[in-house]
């Protein structure tokens, strides 16, 4: 019922917004036969979305490049219609507020002021700017991949493990790729880092576990000296689809342990692995999905931690930085917590000096790194890609960390 209002508050808005721009346009415009790609586009994109959603719940796990492509451009198109109606529905108000200003005055004026050309010009430059955002990562963006780099400097880090490197993946939403090759050189390019464990912290699927399998052979070529390591996103319990049964689903869920288990990776469910070098101890704790509602919080932190030793220096995979709320004030100090989820929203700024994304009004911790409390976050915007086929600002990162015995620096 909640999936059935969404849709149709999403039909209702598409609608005001191309009757707003059809005639905000048609004052200033001789509008031909291209006025009908106003509404067109939303229906394509409308259309395109329900044959997304259609074949996912057939049981299609390959995404098709065609389709990614008419969603991602007429999504754009319409983040494009929305920017020139900002700049009409500007005008309007100022043009609105002249009217009223006139009708008070001397003079007696009463029409109200034209539609200006200008502003129609300024519409159509502002809203190239997306549109063209859009057909670059729609294309190029979504596979640009990058790795960054940072060494962390932690006090209580055993000597043995100064040094040791840390290399992690996440949201790889495995049904919303269609270009395997590029997802190759991805993982190629996160193999060359030569880690000492490798980690991925979750949303391996979008929602069935068929969509690992064409991979499967990609993650086995990882390889990391002291192992590979993940944990489960929120999209990987196979809840935003329906099921025949709930043995259905848990079958499915099952499926994709196999995968993970086949591709050599130590799936942590609420559990924890102690890496020893030298003498010295570093463990490696991994929670299931726990997010703020409506969300799952499956994650339980204390059972993952029972039997840790003491003296360990702490490393915790939890997929949703919501979960640090709770982390970084547990009695166990952990030093670094690597998370994913956001994806940066595929979309925003990240230059030095500034970071922004819509997605920073629903997280208060979404990109890079945290310290608080004398502890870390990191949060990493993803390999891959969901709902919008590419990736505009934010590209898909693979993070390395070097662990550095000495006091904190500051960031």
């Amino acid at each position: 019922m909640r999936s059935l209002g969404f849709i149709v508050f999403v039909i209702l808005f598409l609608f005001v917004l191309d009757a707003y721009l059809w005639w905000s346009l048609k004052k200033t415009l001789y509008m031909g036969w291209y006025r009908w790609l106003i509404p067109l586009s939303s229906l394509i994109l409308l259309t395109s979305f329900y044959f997304v959603f259609k074949r996912a719940g057939e049981g299609g796990h390959n995404a098709i490049y065609s389709l990614n492509f008419i969603v991602g451009l007429t999504f754009g198109i319409v983040i494009a219609k929305i920017l020139m109606v900002t700049v009409f529905f500007v005008e309007d108000v100022v043009r609105v507020a002249l009217y009223v200003g006139e009708q008070f005055s001397s003079r007696g004026h009463t029409e109200l002021v034209g539609r200006r050309a200008f502003v129609r010009n300024l519409s159509l430059a502002v809203a190239s700017v997306p549109l063209a955002g859009t057909l670059w990562g729609i294309t190029r963006g979504k596979y640009h991949y990058m790795t960054n780099r940072m060494d962390l400097y932690f006090e209580d880090l055993p000597e043995a493990f100064d040094g040791f490197k840390v290399i992690q993946f996440t949201d790889f939403h495995a049904g919303t790729f269609d270009h395997p090759s590029e997802v190759a050189r991805g993982l190629e390019l996160l193999q060359k880092e030569e880690g000492d464990v490798i980690v991925f912290t979750g949303d391996a699927v979008n929602n069935r576990s068929e969509e690992l399998e064409p991979f499967v052979y990609m993650w086995k070529r990882l390889h990391a000296k002291y192992g590979k390591f993940s944990i489960l996103g929120n999209h990987d319990y196979g809840h935003y689809i329906s099921w025949d049964s709930e043995t259905d689903r848990i079958e499915n869920l099952q499926k994709l342990f196999d995968y993970q288990k086949e591709a050599g990776f130590d799936l942590l469910r609420n559990q924890h692995r102690v890496i020893e070098k030298e003498g010295s101890k570093l463990a490696l704790i991994g929670v299931e999905n726990w997010g703020n509602p409506p969300f799952p919080q499956y994650g339980d932190l204390d059972k993952a931690m029972d039997g840790v030793p003491a003296d360990c220096f702490k490393i915790l995979l939890s997929h949703d930085p919501d979960h640090w709320e709770k982390v970084r004030q547990h009695p166990e100090k952990i030093g670094l917590t690597l998370s994913g989820h956001t994806h940066g929203a595929q979309f925003g700024v990240d230059i030095p000096g500034w970071k922004w994304s819509p997605i920073k009004y629903r997280y208060k911790r979404w990109l890079g790194l945290y310290d608080e409390d004398e502890r870390y976050l990191y949060v990493n915007r993803g390999f891959g890609f969901l709902g919008f086929p590419g990736r505009v600002g934010m590209r898909p990162e693979i993070s390395v960390f070097t662990l550095r015995k000495g006091a904190r620096k500051s960031i």
